[in-house]
């Protein structure tokens, strides 16, 4: 299959790009790095440099690669008080990726959203697919009103709601956040949430499948555990071979204090769940970072870069 890859530089594009490539799909990836990188590049992929809300250079490149299927991983999220990129990528960028397929006749788009469109105080654990919807970050809101012009559009689609991925390559989030502090000797904090945290191997297994047409609408993919950030702290530590607590505080205004999904959609429809190991895919994911430059990290809430605020 021809598949176009919006975002894919970025942690979960180059990981799916990597796979599609091994099976013999021919790979085309749009990247503008704002959080993606040029090593994570596969050299086999056809690559354009751009913005997913770029009018000239989307339109083009649907011209040119007339895909089969679009996965459409690209987003902004490192500023979370940068409400105008967010919407532009998030909202437009997203409107403008469907409206190129429904003109060029894509077969199936497939998108990734945030769980926390859920909002900041889920009325059920573990969060169903019928829960409300009740963004309340800018994050958050822009990736749903995306999702909403997927919907609208009519067309083939197949939107994961995730739990928090990681793995190598990953820069978001506390695992990378963890270890770039630790690794520079500063100190870290854990906030009082629990998050479900799925390894990047499982999530590419499920998104291989909708890409092959299973499944249809919304899932989530979880593993309907959670764990504690505290937990996640002492996964990363642990890896490090280093013996050192964390201050533990309340967490911020924008945060939620608990977000677990219920995969029993994904597992009747995809036949499988996300099952690697937390400590097993902590230490690879550090084993990563130990070998690479990972640089600066992100986070799309306020207050969880482990800085101090002023």
């Amino acid at each position: 299959m021809r598949i176009l890859i919006t975002g894919g530089a970025g942690f979960i594009g180059s990981h799916l790009a990597d796979r599609l490539l091994a099976r013999g799909d021919k790979v085309f990836i749009i990247d503008n790095f704002a959080t993606g990188r040029k090593n994570n590049l596969p050299w086999a992929a056809d690559f354009t440099e751009g913005s997913v809300a770029c009018t000239k250079t989307l339109p083009a490149l649907f011209d040119r690669v007339k895909p089969h299927v679009v996965v459409h991983a690209a987003a902004s999220y490192k500023d979370p008080d940068d409400w105008y990129m967010d919407s532009v990528v998030n909202t437009v960028g997203t409107a403008m990726v469907t409206k190129e397929c429904i003109k060029h006749n894509v077969d199936r788009l497939v998108y990734f959203q945030t769980s926390l469109c859920y909002g900041q105080y889920p009325i059920e654990q573990p969060i169903t697919l019928n829960h409300p919807i009740n963004p309340t970050n800018s994050y958050s809101i822009s990736k749903t009103a995306g999702e909403r012009y997927i919907e609208f559009s009519g067309m083939d689609f197949v939107s994961f709601r995730l739990a928090n991925a990681y793995g190598p390559r990953n820069l978001s989030g506390p695992p990378p956040t963890f270890y770039s502090r630790l690794s520079q000797g500063k100190k870290c904090f854990v906030v009082n949430t629990r998050r479900d945290f799925i390894f990047i191997s499982d999530l590419i297994d499920i998104v291989a499948q909708a890409i092959d047409g299973i499944g249809s609408g919304f899932y989530h993919v979880s593993t309907g555990k959670d764990y504690s950030i505290k937990e996640i702290y002492e996964a990363v530590a642990s890896a490090m071979n280093l013996d050192i607590a964390a201050d533990e505080r309340e967490r911020g205004s924008d945060d939620v204090a608990s977000i677990l999904l219920d995969p029993s959609k994904t597992l009747r429809d995809f036949g499988i769940i996300p099952t690697y190991p937390l400590e097993k895919g902590i230490k690879q994911t550090v084993e990563w970072y130990k070998t690479h430059d990972i640089g600066e990290t992100y986070t799309h809430l306020k207050g969880l870069d482990g800085e101090e605020k002023e």
